[in-house]
């Protein structure tokens, strides 16, 4: 393993990197938060319908796209390393692709059907082909679990400004992109979203660089890494853990705006939001929009997702001290209890709505650097096992878990809302089933996923002593 005169990174590399985020959390927080809604209320596909869709195309990403491209991505040999020349390859086709998924042409039911398949399936395809080599770029960039740590705090407040902005804007703006059309709305947005992302993937590959690069010696088969995973508890632990996370953050991140346009009582929240907006607009700021549940709905993300940095920025403290498996658990836990609280609130408890969404981002965004540095040191941990690294197979399992969470998460979306009766674009109101699926949407069926993941963390063997312990050896080795 060659090592270079340095693993430490400067500050314009860990913006560079964190850059790539940014722009593959313009693609994948509108998935998150707006493909289910886009799919059923936008371009009117019938909710079992877009659950299938979602279903089989995003299982078929997670377990054939991702270890494929996990596959040729560890084999790869170019004058630019193993993982940069994915993200200058695909920084074009992946902004064409996002802007023709969320595109509503004027086909026949049948080909709307067609249209949404091949264009959610190409998507996905290359957001792999992208977002896989950059999270494995990530291995790779430095040796130092320290540098590690404070490059997944600048990569992931990166991606709660995507987060932020599509959480929070996203809505209003494709209101008034649209004049009130939400489909017009969403194709513009998404144009400009898909320039600003292939710019953004260009300045990724340009500013970092891989220092960790294997020797020809430790060339390895794909059946030995697929044998060396299947005796990696931490591995197995880590997708596990994945899957279950972006179970819950797709359930309740998609589930938000069926619960403010059917559930939240729009006198109450009118009369919560209207101080705020108008002291927003006395300073110059009037991005929200008139509308109460866009508005809301923003205010309400943008609350949570505030909280979210500032547990960010203390991630890396905590972690440095305590170890990321301890501080990753009892985060996860905490956070949890506050997306329990919102099945016990009535439409009316408006400002309870907003604390609890507050109090679960400041807990849960102290995980979210997390997930992917121990990822990294997971890939360490098979390295100091086996004497050979396989880096893009290792985060292959957060790419599959996390493709395949968020298709089982959007999938029970839709077909939960189908099961409880929900009727899109209603103008009579929603029924007590439906409104009570809404409510189980935002809370007790995420919050299940969440508590499995936190119970897992105590299986997951790589404390803080084996972390030095890794470090220490492997740094001796590269030596």
């Amino acid at each position: 393993m060659s090592k270079s005169t340095s693993q430490k990174l400067s500050v314009f590399e860990k913006i560079g990197y964190s850059l790539g985020d940014l722009a593959a959390n313009l693609v994948f927080q509108t998935l998150v938060t707006y493909l289910a809604y886009f799919y059923t209320d936008i371009y009117k596909l019938k909710a079992q319908d877009a659950s299938v869709i979602i279903l089989v195309v995003g299982l078929v990403a997670a377990f054939i796209f991702n270890p494929l491209i996990a596959a040729i991505a560890d084999r790869t040999r170019s004058r630019w390393g193993k993982f940069r020349p994915w993200i200058l390859w695909t920084a074009v086709p992946l902004g064409v692709i996002a802007f023709l998924a969320f595109s509503t042409p004027d086909f026949s039911y049948k080909g709307k059907l067609i249209y949404a398949a091949v264009t959610y399936t190409l998507l996905l395809l290359f957001y792999a082909a992208n977002n896989l080599p950059y999270g494995a770029l990530s291995g790779v960039i430095t040796g130092s679990m320290t540098e590690r740590n404070s490059l997944s705090s600048y990569r992931f407040v990166a991606v709660m400004f995507a987060q932020f902005f599509v959480q929070v804007f996203m809505l209003p703006i494709i209101i008034y992109a649209g004049g009130g059309d939400k489909a017009v709305g969403i194709e513009k947005l998404m144009s400009w979203l898909a320039a600003i992302g292939t710019i953004l993937l260009l300045i990724t590959f340009f500013s970092t660089r891989e220092r960790i690069v294997p020797r020809p010696e430790q060339k390895s088969s794909l059946g030995q890494d697929l044998k060396d995973l299947s005796k990696n508890r931490p591995w197995i632990i880590m997708l596990v853990l994945t899957l279950l996370v972006f179970i819950t953050l797709a359930l309740k991140g998609g589930s938000y705006v069926y619960y403010f346009e059917n559930y939240v009582d729009k006198q109450t929240l009118t009369s919560f939001i209207n101080p705020i907006l108008k002291a927003f607009k006395n300073v110059g700021i009037n991005f929200f929009g008139d509308e109460p549940v866009s508005a809301g709905l923003g205010l309400f993300n943008a609350g949570g997702i505030i909280c979210m940095i500032i547990g960010i920025t203390l991630s890396k403290r905590l972690a440095d001290k305590y170890g990321k498996r301890d501080v990753f658990g009892i985060a996860l836990f905490i956070s949890t209890l506050f997306i329990l609280a919102f099945y016990f609130f009535p439409p009316t408890a408006v400002k309870l709505i907003f604390l609890s969404q507050i109090l679960h981002g400041f807990f849960y965004g102290i995980t979210i650097p997390l997930l992917w540095a121990m990822i990294a040191d997971v890939a360490d941990f098979s390295e100091w096992k086996n004497n050979r690294r396989a880096t893009a197979i290792i985060f292959s399992a957060m790419m599959v878990g996390l493709k395949a969470g968020l298709t089982l998460g959007s999938s029970l979306l839709t077909w939960l809302l189908g099961l409880y009766k929900y009727v899109p674009d209603s103008t009579t109101g929603q029924t007590p089933t439906a409104i009570n699926g809404i409510k189980m949407l935002v809370s007790v069926f995420p919050s299940i996923s969440f508590l499995i993941g936190a119970g897992l963390l105590f299986f997951y063997q790589i404390n803080k002593k084996m972390e030095v312990q890794i470090e220490s050896d492997l740094n001796a080795r590269r030596a």
